[in-house]
């Protein structure tokens, strides 16, 4: 049940050293705007569709302190952190242990950022003091210690003040007093910004978290190899890219996001060295039905959102990387000895350390020349991975030329996988394997 990080520090494992692959999904809102009968159908779907964890916020965001549940409790009584209303927190575990029993981890914030910055938006109010988010922390790790979650701080804000970084101090060392450090820690920032800028020298945290943001074609890329250069090393991921069915950038006139942007936010991220990924969807986070007010130009009710394409997608990079040696994967744009392009077109390349395979991201139909110097073997195989099925086609297999190559996805994309191995290894066809996500 429990988590840890890899003994190279990029990578969650669990405590057997076996792989976690972090899938992760934003429902920020399920614990306030779900009944019991509706977390189970959202839970299920999630499940079945291989995501390991579920990001959710224990007080939320729209104005989770004022307005009642689903279940119809507040979570505090008089917005007290150290008086927790025993009938919602009864709802939270439903959820929790029902996530449980379908193998889902819930990555728990224990607070949404308006309740310790309110900022210029937000319903808050701020509540928070270092003194009672060591006791909120203490209260949720106590309860929580022996179910499967990882603790998430932060909900989408600035640290701007001594004040706030006391208040998420706090809190996160009332959680590891309340667990007994039984799970993990990490920090969801604003927009734009990353866990690292203010924590990253912090024990306590122990991997990085991006909120990259709602535009389309963020070169999230670079965000992630930004993290993964830092030191003391940690693992890092994007906790918030895109939504799916998200108008691109907050605007209409841009469209709205769909899941081929999904996809190349889960692909460049992680050949960049990400550790995991979480996928989101605009409806979902809010849980929006039509009787509430939508957010944002939100268009269709989450219970429809649910069979959005992009949910289905996202596993498929889950399968090709557990496919192959996973805690020996490093970032490597080396391999690509063309103009890796920018926006739509950029190509991300991926492998592993010893050269045993590589992955190479085309995410617009375009050639790419490929380093085959990076490749182990003296003998390769090459397939072309498709990112909405999950299925491969064999290319060729062929002698190591010690040189370059030129590789041309085939038609039908826009997007696809090359896949190199080196024959000796023996690996099975790409997205293939028994590995335990």
């Amino acid at each position: 049940m429990r988590l840890k990080v890899s003994d190279n520090r990029r990578f969650l494992v669990r405590e057997d050293g076996a792989p976690f692959f972090y899938l992760g999904d934003t429902a920020w809102e399920l614990f306030h705007r779900c009944t019991r009968a509706e977390a189970d159908i959202y839970l299920q779907d999630r499940a079945a569709k291989g995501f390991t964890v579920i990001q959710a916020v224990v007080l939320a965001e729209l104005d989770g302190l004022g307005v009642p549940s689903a279940q119809g409790h507040r979570p505090l009584h008089d917005n007290d952190p150290t008086r927790p209303n025993e009938a919602y927190f009864e709802d939270v575990d439903y959820v929790v242990d029902w996530a449980a029993t379908l193998g889902l981890h819930i990555g728990m914030l224990p607070t949404w950022g308006d309740k310790w910055n309110k900022g210029t938006w937000g319903a808050g109010p701020e509540i928070f003091t270092p003194e009672n988010a060591h006791a909120f922390g203490a209260f949720l790790g106590r309860r929580y210690a022996d179910r499967p979650l990882i603790w998430i701080l932060g909900g989408d804000r600035r640290v701007e003040t001594d004040h706030h970084k006391a208040v998420i101090r706090a809190m996160a060392a009332g959680l590891a007093e309340g667990d007994g450090g039984a799970h993990l820690r990490s920090f969801h920032p604003m927009g734009g910004g990353t866990s690292a800028e203010y924590f990253h020298d912090d024990d306590w945290l122990d991997f990085n978290m991006w909120q990259t943001g709602h535009g389309r074609n963020r070169d999230s890329y670079h965000c992630i190899a930004g993290d993964y250069a830092r030191t003391p090393v940690k693992p890092c991921m994007d906790a918030e890219p895109g939504y799916e069915d998200h108008p691109a950038g907050f605007k209409l006139d841009n469209g709205y996001l769909d899941d081929f942007d999904n996809r190349k936010a889960i692909y460049w991220a992680l050949f960049a060295g990400a550790h995991g990924h979480t996928y989101g969807c605009h409806p979902i986070w809010q849980m929006w039905r039509p009787d509430r007010g939508p957010l944002s130009a939100c268009r269709r009710p989450w219970h429809e959102a649910l069979h959005l394409p992009g949910s289905g997608q996202m596993r498929h990079a889950k399968d090709l990387l557990l496919s192959r040696p996973f805690l020996s994967r490093v970032p490597d744009p080396s391999l690509i000895l063309s103009d890796a392009g920018e926006g739509t077109h950029h190509v991300q390349a991926t492998r592993d350390e010893g050269g045993g395979y590589a992955f190479v991201y085309l995410p617009s139909g375009k050639a790419a020349d490929i380093d085959l110097n990076k490749m182990a073997g003296d003998r390769l195989v090459a397939y072309w991975y498709d990112p909405r099925t999950g299925t491969a086609r064999f290319i060729e297999a062929f002698d190591n030329p010690r040189s370059s190559r030129t590789f041309t996805p085939p038609h039908g994309g826009p997007d696809w996988v090359l896949v190199l191995d080196d024959t000796a290894r023996g690996f099975p066809p790409p997205g293939k394997t028994a590995a335990a996500a």
